[in-house]
């Protein structure tokens, strides 16, 4: 089996790299690497579209990439290869966003991504640092995690569901807090699971070995 952590310029995929290699190896899943090669994506078994910065600027990079955002349709919406998306990558698998610009999205889940205005002036944006997670449905690639599990956020837009069935987990920020998405063959997470010790290494895990 071939993971695929695609590379199109938005942020620094070494820790990630190494936290997909490490659990990949220890659940016997296969090999993982990194690439921007669209013939990559085509043969994938599995996809990983990580981010960071701002909606409009990766979905524009993402887009640039030649040929890159086409296959990456293709293998997830045509072949239904398991997808994750992390951080702005879980942002990007909503129908639109409203940083700086109101971007088209991919479209994936029923949300819309927005500032965070927490209830409470208190409450800095971003969200930055740890928070505890509470589950909001089961899901395979929840399996031994629990609410009240720590996960690390680094993010000052979020998700707004329109269809909370496609939200599996949550965190409270003077609000609600979007952590975990999924639908079909899909799975986003708002936090770094690669920065989340053990249960960001249990939801890898996890996913490398869902078989939806």
């Amino acid at each position: 089996m071939l993971t695929i952590l695609i590379d199109y310029g938005a942020g620094n995929l070494h820790s990630a790299e190494k936290a997909f290699q490490r659990m990949a190896r220890e659940t016997d899943t296969g090999d993982v690497i990194v690439s921007s090669n669209p013939e990559d994506v085509a043969r994938a078994d599995r996809i990983v579209l990580p981010g960071d910065g701002a909606f409009p600027a990766c979905m524009t990079a993402l887009r640039d990439e030649s040929g890159l955002f086409q296959a990456l349709i293709e293998a997830v919406e045509t072949r239904a290869r398991p997808f994750l998306g992390i951080c702005v990558g879980m942002q990007l698998m909503a129908k639109r966003g409203y940083e700086y610009t109101e971007t088209e999205g991919l479209g994936w889940i029923d949300g819309e991504v927005r500032r965070i205005v927490p209830s409470d002036p208190g409450f800095k944006v971003p969200h930055m640092g740890w928070n505890d997670l509470v589950i909001d449905r089961p899901h395979p690639v929840l399996e031994g995690l629990n609410s009240g599990d720590h996960a690390y956020f680094v993010h000052s837009y979020q998700m707004e569901m329109n269809a909370l069935d496609q939200s599996l987990a949550h965190c409270d920020y003077a609000g609600r807090i979007t952590a975990i998405v999924g639908r079909d063959t899909l799975v986003g997470a708002q936090f770094h699971p690669e920065k989340s010790q053990a249960t960001g290494l249990r939801l890898i895990a996890n996913w490398l070995n869902w078989r939806p």
